[in-house]
């Protein structure tokens, strides 16, 4: 298959949606001769942070001299970002080839009478093929959504599970509690098999270490109390986390240095069973990930960022960031947002800070708001506001309303905020 069948062919499954449950990758799987059972998997699972805390461990990982699998959801700038290798694209020969197995195998399933796996189906059996054709020595594996039921969660050889901060998303499919979402990312544990998570609201621990005991899980949590002397701008911050003196690394925000706190703990777990990581190779592998999207400065005079803050959680983060960060300073939103999403919890909680916002549709997304309705939604908060007819209009219109000395904020869905950046003529390393 080459770059436009493939692309056709995960455009044509892709109105299949979400479909939880393990059945149909159970049955891809097995066509394709379970790679996963050849792989051995750091899993990572809860609401927010998990790409950036993939990113601090991969960086780890790579640094002390292991061969690492990563497997991202959503992706920022072309599809193939989804499937790497020690942070190398898989190439558009290796994908066309191996998705044309796993197409072959879907078409045998549709010709004996069972339903198409779901594009992340697909994808994430492409990317196990992927990873035992490379020989890598661990594959840190992002969920796509919840955990009991993800298509992620068929790996049964866990190094490590890893649970990042829970908070109230994808409420349809995981319940409208915090102690039912967290029983759904929880769902990813493995009999015997060491679980790291972060000191957060107790009840969601409570949920993490009962289960653990459940399955004679060791819990060890990261601890934000053992944060110190942080030192924090927006191109590095420097931080103290327990014995660790002066950790470093390149992502801004307070809730980065808790991702990159965890990542830690996830490398000593591991170092202890298994996959030794010196801490001179942790600190490299953690000073040098860099994870566009995620608060990233793309450009200056003015000061334009971008962030993937799309839920409650990730809306106080950013406030808070932006509260830090830009105290006094002017403000212009860009902002687009998913319909099946809380969006009005997100408005209320950062549209107070902007002096004008400009609201835009998130292309090519059946998901996504239009930007009228963000605009009058928005318009409750902050009467500043304009819809803007496509992303080049809104990036023409904040960069005429700014001056050199105020901030541009394009937050939201990660689904537009690559297209944005190229607008804009940011570049990722």
């Amino acid at each position: 298959m080459n770059e436009r069948q493939v692309t056709e062919f995960i455009e044509s499954i892709h109105p299949l949606g979400i479909v939880p449950g393990l059945d149909s990758i159970r049955e891809l799987c097995r066509r394709l001769g379970d790679p996963q059972e050849k792989l051995t998997f750091v899993h990572v699972g809860g609401t927010n942070g998990k790409g950036s805390v993939c990113s601090f461990i991969a960086g780890a990982l790579t640094a002390g001299g292991y061969r690492v699998g990563r497997y991202i959801s959503p992706t920022i700038f072309e599809y193939r970002e989804r499937i790497q290798v020690n942070g190398k694209y898989i190439s558009k020969a290796a994908l066309g080839r191996i998705m044309e197995q796993v197409k072959n195998a879907c078409d045998e399933m549709m010709a004996e009478g069972m339903i198409s796996p779901t594009a992340f189906e697909v994808e994430t059996a492409a990317a196990f093929l992927y990873f035992v054709e490379k020989k890598c020595d661990l594959v840190v594996l992002e969920v796509g959504m919840g955990g009991t039921l993800d298509a992620t969660n068929i790996v049964e050889n866990v190094a490590a599970t890893v649970l990042v901060s829970v908070s109230r998303d994808h409420m349809k499919f995981l319940g409208n509690s915090l102690e039912e979402i967290a029983a759904q990312k929880a769902g990813i544990m493995k009999k015997g098999r060491p679980v790291v998570t972060i000191r957060q609201e107790e009840c969601v621990v409570d949920v993490f270490a009962r289960k653990a005991r459940e399955l004679g899980c060791t819990l060890t949590i990261a601890e934000k109390s053992e944060i110190s002397h942080v030192k924090a701008t927006l191109e590095k911050q420097r931080f103290d986390f327990g014995t660790y003196k002066k950790l470093e690394i390149g992502l801004a925000g307070q809730h980065q240095i808790e991702n990159a706190i965890l990542a830690v703990k996830t490398l000593e777990v591991l170092s202890e069973n298994g996959y030794p990581v010196s801490e001179e190779n942790l600190r490299k592998g953690i000073k040098n990930v860099c994870w566009p999207g995620r608060f990233t400065v793309i450009d200056k005079k003015p000061l334009f960022i971008v962030d993937g803050a799309h839920n409650e959680d990730a809306a106080k983060r950013l406030a808070e960031s932006i509260e830090f960060y830009f105290t006094n300073k002017r403000i212009i939103y860009i902002m687009g947002v998913l319909k099946d999403k809380e969006y009005e919890k997100v408005i209320h909680l950062t549209c107070h800070l902007a002096e004008q916002i400009i609201t835009v549709t998130t292309p090519n997304n059946e998901r996504a708001l239009p930007a009228l309705d963000l605009a009058q939604a928005v318009m409750e908060v902050n009467p500043n506001v304009t819809a803007a007819a496509s992303l080049e209009e809104a990036v023409e219109i904040a960069r005429l309303l700014a001056t050199k000395d105020d901030v541009i904020i394009a937050f939201g869905s990660l689904s537009f905020l690559g297209r944005l950046m190229n607008i804009v003529g940011f570049q990722p390393n």
